[in-house]
């Protein structure tokens, strides 16, 4: 942790230490040891730290505000903010969004305070996963970061907009970190072979398919791929001559299974659902599918799958293929009926059949701009005709001359159903829709040649 008054900080040990630093990291994990010391050494990231790139000249100029490093796991952001540290030349004080809590929020706070007032270095406090701190804690920094007391590095894996406070995002810039990609992670791995001070007194021969394969498994997480890498080197016997050969079935014992990221309540499961219901709605079956796969390798559950397929059926298929909204409904009660693994096939069919059926979401806008028009707008009366004229007394009042739609020719009859001439559905003629918009247009004909009068009426 960083320091309350009196502590080391991480920075002041490497300048205290000198030569021990070395011997101190190399009881660390490799992941930690071949952390860049400069932003040249940093892989990846050329978005934000390309030549010329706003964060790369704010840190070269020492100009840095406070600011929020948004990505998934592995992908450098505590490296960033220990780089920027040591280019900066501030002293470099860390909390944990898990660990720390608001008293010691506030030693820290009075430590960088101390070291302004009294002329010393400028403070960066970098809090990793800060999405996991409380309101309250958020709030603590807040005088700090708007007096300049500490310049924030905070680091977190879930979109900082949604999962922290307004006023501190308001303060500080947002970047949002990439995975690595698959060629930086090999380049990653062949650089810890050559400067690591344990690795590189071995002879290790790394296979290119070893390497790919670390790379692809590890999903752009850089820690992951160089601490398996180390865990295949210490764990295989060198050959005669003292080499060690690290063979791609080498690499996959040391990585194992691949781990999806993929957490159930927050980025990665709307994030995943999201492209999984607009593969549906945009007919691309096999990108639904390894969505869908995804998901149920992950652990997601499948009556979640179903119900949000149920809506789909109607909001993005609706008319155009009825039979859509049966086959999502059926498909949930399957998923109820069987569980899992079994209904994985149940979703699989459910949802290839939906991206592939003819796709119209005119009943969902129908529907919603009726309830937008009965929300805004006056409410307009039912017409006299449709009203219950059953009761007693009403008759008096007129509410007579429904006509009964089955007692005319092709069952059907003109007379005013709702005091407005905006139409809210209006199929486009996907699938079924074709035949439905040609049924309206042959009543709208019927409608204009003015249909013969009814021979007599019924109260309904």
């Amino acid at each position: 942790m960083g320091g309350l008054e009196g502590r080391t900080t991480d920075m002041e040990l490497f300048e205290q230490t000198g030569g021990e630093e070395v011997a101190t990291a190399t009881r660390q994990p490799l992941a930690a040891r071949m952390r860049p010391q400069t932003l040249d050494e940093v892989v990846g990231q050329t978005h934000i730290l390309g030549a010329g790139k706003l964060l790369r000249r704010a840190i070269e100029a020492d100009r840095l505000g406070s600011i929020i490093l948004y990505g998934p796991p592995g992908c450098g952001k505590t490296t960033l903010a220990e780089v920027i540290a040591r280019v900066t030349q501030r002293r470099f004080e860390r909390a944990s969004g898990v660990l720390s809590n608001v008293a010691e929020l506030r030693g820290l706070m009075k430590n960088a305070e101390h070291h302004k007032q009294h002329g010393g270095k400028e403070t960066i406090l970098f809090i990793d996963e800060i999405h996991r701190f409380s309101k309250s804690q958020q709030d603590v920094l807040l005088p700090y970061v708007e007096q300049g007391t500490i310049t924030l590095i905070g680091a977190t894996t879930h979109n900082p907009f949604f999962f922290i406070n307004s006023p501190l995002t308001s303060r500080s810039q947002i970047f949002q970190l990439e995975p690595l990609p698959e060629e930086a992670v090999s380049a990653l791995l062949q650089r810890a072979l050559r400067q690591d001070p344990e690795l590189s007194e071995r002879t290790i021969t790394l296979d290119a398919e070893a390497a790919a394969h670390l790379a692809d498994v590890c999903e752009g997480d850089a820690r992951r791929a160089l601490n398996a890498l180390e865990i295949a080197v210490l764990t295989t016997l060198p050959d005669e001559a003292g080499q060690i050969h690290i063979t791609r079935e080498v690499a996959a014992e040391s990585i194992q299974k691949k781990a999806v990221v993929y957490d159930h309540d927050e980025d990665e499961h709307y994030d995943t659902i999201s492209a999984f219901i607009k593969s549906v709605r945009g007919s691309d079956p096999n990108a639904a599918i390894y969505w869908l796969a995804k998901m149920l390798y992950a652990g997601e559950d499948p009556r979640f799958i179903a119900r949000r397929l149920i809506i789909l059926a109607s909001e993005d298929i609706g008319n155009a293929d009825p039979r859509a909204l049966t086959v999502a409904v059926s498909a949930l009660s399957a998923v109820d009926f069987v569980g899992m693994p079994e209904a994985r096939i149940v979703l699989g069919q459910a949802t290839t059949y939906l991206a592939t059926a003819p796709k119209s979401n005119a009943s969902y806008l129908a529907i919603d701009a009726a309830l937008a028009d009965v929300k805004e707008g006056r409410t307009l009366p039912v017409p006299k005709p449709l009203r219950d004229g059953g009761k007693a007394g009403r008759k008096a009042f007129g509410y007579t001359g429904y006509a009964y739609a089955h007692d005319h020719p092709e069952h059907f009859v003109d007379q005013e159903y709702v005091p407005t001439d905006k139409i809210y559905y209006q199929p486009d003629g996907q699938g079924y829709e074709d035949t439905i918009v040609k049924r309206i247009q042959h009543w709208n004909h019927l409608r204009k040649t003015k249909q013969e009068k009814p021979t007599h009426e019924k109260q309904r």
